[in-house]
């Protein structure tokens, strides 16, 4: 099994898990032990599963306003918490590739194995809840239609993002791309960067 046949695995898994009990404040049990890819893999996605789920909840037209400002933090925090994930997933490629040197003529990639993988991460939930609706019986069969051609389109954008990845990991191996990671630095979260903080604190 090649390296994204195995992260597939991982993030479906942890998309049936959230499912068995479908709550966005379910504890994450994380199935891998330590620092393993798997256990970051699993984690990552578990994330993402959640923030799926909240955001429909925010979407809901009669949602308690302080409930949803509520949520939104809530958002804020996971998406913070998602990035940390992504860059130190790829602190572990850049750990593993480390003796790695590149070709002189070695290209830079427009984005890293981690940022790639979470594309993947959040292809596998589209792919679940495409397929959810493509089944469901209580919508139209115009509705199911759809929803069968649009999970066709995933899953083909699947089969291209792992081989994509697996060409990318491949060559970062063979020296033909250099792995050069820059951190997000986000600054809507950060006290010191946000004016709307930051001013606030200067008063």
């Amino acid at each position: 099994m090649n390296f994204t046949e195995t992260a597939w695995e991982i993030f479906n898994k942890s998309i049936a898990d959230y499912h068995l009990a479908d709550n966005v404040d379910a504890p994450l049990k994380n199935p891998y032990s330590g620092n393993s890819l798997e256990q970051l893999l699993y984690a990552k996605n578990w994330i993402d599963t959640v923030q799926w789920h909240l955001e429909d909840i925010i979407r809901d037209e009669n949602i308690d306003p302080t409930e949803a400002l509520q949520l939104k933090r809530t958002i804020d925090s996971s998406n913070q918490k998602r990035t940390d994930l992504v860059e130190f997933i790829d602190g572990w490629f850049l750990e593993k590739y480390k003796l790695v040197t590149p070709e002189s003529d070695a290209r830079i990639n427009t984005e890293t194995p981690a940022w790639a993988i979470d594309r993947l991460s959040i292809l596998a939930l589209k792919v679940y809840h495409m397929r959810l609706e493509a089944q469901r019986e209580s919508a139209s069969e115009e509705h199911r239609n759809t929803c069968r051609a649009k999970l066709d389109v995933l899953l083909e954008q699947q089969k291209d993002l792992t081989q994509a990845i697996e060409y990318l990991l491949f060559d970062i191996e063979n020296g033909k791309i250099k792995m050069k990671v820059y951190k997000q630095m986000k600054m809507y979260n950060d006290e010191t960067l946000n004016p709307i903080l930051y001013q606030k604190s200067e008063k």
